[in-house]
Order: C-alpha cells, then sequence, then structure tokens
C-alpha cells in the first residue's frame, strides 16, 4: 500500500469538489455531487431507461453503492454481465469481446480524477477501456472523493501504489490470481457533450 495512505484515502473538501466538478464540465463531461452511495446509485438508475443494454466493468464501487446487486437482481434490464457469465471463455472468447464491446450505457469507475478534471483508469485486461473512450452510447463513472489528486503524476502513484496492491491481494484470495496495470486510459475531455456522465461521491466510495 502507499507510503502514505492518507493522501489517497481522504475525502476531498466541499470546495475542491465544486472546483473538480466545473473543470469536468469544462472539458464537455457532465458533473454532479452526491451526498454518499445511495445517490450516487440513485442518479445512476434515474438515467437508464427501463430495458436498457447495460454493461458495467468490475468495479468495487459499483458493489459499495450496490448498482452491481441491482442489476444482477433487476429484470428491468438487459445487464450483459449476466449473459458474459454464461459463457465459456475458452471456447467462447470472440462472443464475450463482441457482447460487451459497445454497450447502449457503460456504468463503472475511475482510479483517479485530477484537480484539473483528468479522468484516469488502469486495468489489466483493458476490456472497460474501448467503452470508456468511445464506443460506448453512454458512459456514466461514479467515484469517491477520496479518488480527487492533485495531477496525473499523482494519478499514476495513486493507481501504482494504492489501487493496485489492494486489487492484487483481493483477487489473489477470490479467484488465486493476482493482477497487474497493463493499460492505462486518460480521458481528457469529450470531443462534444453528451456522452460522459461523473458522479461525485462526497463520501470514500470504493478503494
Amino acid at each position: 500500500m502507499s507510503t502514505n495512505t492518507a493522501e489517497f484515502t481522504t475525502p476531498a473538501t466541499a470546495v475542491q469538489l465544486e472546483s473538480v466538478a466545473a473543470r469536468l464540465r469544462e472539458r464537455n463531461f457532465e458533473a454532479l455531487i452526491v451526498e454518499d452511495g445511495a445517490q450516487a446509485k440513485a442518479e445512476v438508475i434515474r438515467r437508464i431507461p427501463d430495458g436498457s443494454e447495460v454493461h458495467s466493468a468490475k468495479s468495487k464501487t459499483l458493489e459499495d453503492i450496490g448498482f452491481f446487486q441491482e442489476m444482477m437482481e433487476s429484470d428491468r434490464y438487459n445487464f450483459l454481465r449476466k449473459q458474459l457469465m454464461k459463457l465459456d471463455r475458452k471456447t467462447q472468447a470472440r462472443e464475450m469481446r463482441r457482447l460487451v464491446a459497445a454497450p447502449d450505457f457503460e456504468v463503472g469507475s475511475v482510479h483517479a480524477i485530477t484537480e484539473a478534471g483528468q479522468l484516469v483508469e488502469a486495468s489489466a485486461s483493458g476490456s472497460q477501456m474501448g467503452p470508456y473512450s468511445a464506443s460506448s452510447g453512454q458512459l456514466i463513472l461514479v467515484a469517491g472523493s477520496q479518488k480527487i489528486v492533485r495531477d496525473l503524476d499523482a494519478a499514476l502513484r495513486r493507481i501504482r501504489e494504492h489501487v493496485t496492491p489492494y486489487e492484487d491481494a483481493r483477487l489473489r484470495e477470490q479467484m488465486g490470481v493476482g493482477t497487474k496495470v497493463c493499460r492505462v486510459l486518460i480521458l481528457e475531455q469529450d470531443y462534444l457533450p453528451g456522452h460522459t456522465t461523473v458522479i461525485l461521491v462526497k463520501e470514500p466510495v470504493g478503494v
């Protein structure tokens, strides 16, 4: 873990949150601030019409706010992960890739947000990065305020020193395999507004 854990786990102040939200809007991202995980989940659900095709990246944030459980248990949506879990990775890898390559709604999180409004995500497989970058109809990202960092250097340090050790330990306990950073995506801005919504949660959620 980080030698200075507080640097990457302390919630942002109200002033910092308002500033980051303003910077995100300047980059053509919709941004809103909510109090807690319950409000964040409600805001995500409010943006997804019944019957919509929805995919979510593997995310502790979405688990913490109850979104993943909602999708797994509800029949209101076409939650692609339910279909994905029925396919065999060895014999149906192509079908798995195509299934989640361009969902109508991609819901996830990021590992860091800079004070300037850049969104930074790291991944071992990179499977979420196409929908994050361009191929989803709508992208909704939920992030706890503890993920706000000074700049891109701090964002990469947060990933390497704080997030990756946690995820590696969690995966080894759950699945017997570790993780590593193979892809890093920086969302600088959207070309036009309307694709990406960022929900900033005052209380810490996720890693």
